[in-house]
């Protein structure tokens, strides 16, 4: 099976790696930036057949570049949405440009008459609001939003995905839906651009961080996490189903463990100790972007994945793989500098 498809935030790190694979087996891809002028370096990561690859201008919270961007186009993931390094003080700024922009998506996919249509949501719609302590989750569960510790990336994710079904059971006719809810995403770089994740192995590597929380994710390869969207948008007889996308939760610790067994004198400052609860709280007080971290303290957010893997076919490097790659892309590009 192939055809044409949008991929929308052709820039960032999971889109790339969808796009890569889109091409690799025969598909034409449509692809959204905001600003045109950064097609041609966004083609020079990529590296794929250029004649298969057309880029357009869009934005999350405009119409303006939509439905040229999906015009001759049969399927749409939706992968563009804000997760930014820094908190904002007001969980709008994520939340409202996360939502509209899934609704408008949904919206221009509707009215070109798509017939598949693949989220990008994340464990974050799923795990969090719960209470403390140790949890597996499932496709079933939804993040308590009346939790107030829910932070305003995990809101901005749980309002989008939320108003997306909730648009497609009104308003999505025949269009098939689908999401994809990846943990914490690691593996190999495209680019020097970094995602949230990726930045926390950099900081663990130049020694930035100290002593590890005890806070922790899912850990999950970006090329599964792509692998995961291509078999959503590809496989037969997908309605509305929702794959959690995330491989072992392991703690900071853990990760830094990996990198120190692995890396040799490359991972000489990474640090080898825990950091008590109460001198995270003693940070906090003077940092607030740490908050969320206390809120965190102790908690084992598990995904379970089976779901994917039965019905998809579908399966996992394992976690040190990913972080690996992770850190030898880091050192390799020269991001870190040793």
């Amino acid at each position: 099976m192939t055809g044409t498809a949008l991929v929308t935030g052709g820039s960032g790190y999971i889109a790339g790696f969808l796009i890569r694979q889109l091409i690799e087996n025969g598909w034409t891809v449509h692809t959204t930036v905001r600003n045109l002028k950064r097609e041609p370096e966004v083609r020079g990561w990529l590296k794929v057949d250029n004649d298969r690859l057309q880029f357009f201008a869009a934005d999350l919270e405009h119409d303006a570049g939509w439905a040229e961007a999906i015009a001759g186009c049969t399927h749409v993931a939706h992968v563009a949405s804000p997760f930014p390094m820094n908190v904002p003080k007001d969980a709008d700024e994520l939340v409202v440009p996360a939502r509209e922009g899934a609704l408008r998506a949904l919206r221009f996919a509707r009215a070109a008459g798509i017939r598949r249509f693949v989220l990008t949501s994340s464990m974050a719609a799923i795990a969090y609001g719960h209470g403390k302590g140790a949890r597996m989750n499932t496709e079933a569960d939804w993040t308590n939003l009346d939790d107030p510790d829910v932070m305003p990336y995990v809101r901005s994710k749980t309002v989008a995905e939320r108003a997306a079904r909730d648009w497609v059971a009104a308003e999505g006719g025949d269009m098939e839906f689908a999401s994809v809810n990846p943990a914490a995403v690691f593996g190999p770089l495209m680019s020097d651009d970094l995602s949230t994740s990726i930045e926390f192995v950099k900081q663990l590597l130049e020694g930035k961080v100290p002593m590890c929380p005890d806070v922790g994710f899912g850990i999950i390869d970006v090329r599964d996490v792509a692998d995961l969207h291509y078999r959503a948008l590809t496989a037969p007889g997908v309605r509305d189903e929702r794959y959690v996308c995330s491989g072992p939760f392991l703690k900071m610790i853990d990760v830094a463990d990996i990198l120190r067994a692995n890396l040799g004198a490359q991972a000489r400052k990474v640090p080898a100790k825990k950091m008590p609860d109460w001198l995270l709280k003693l940070f906090a007080l003077v940092r607030p972007e740490l908050k969320q971290l206390v809120t965190e303290l102790g908690n084992i957010r598990g995904g379970d994945s089976r779901h994917a893997m039965k019905t998809l076919g579908w399966t996992m490097r394992p976690p040190e793989e990913a972080i690996l790659a992770t850190a030898h892309s880091l050192i390799e590009r020269g991001i870190v500098k040793l």
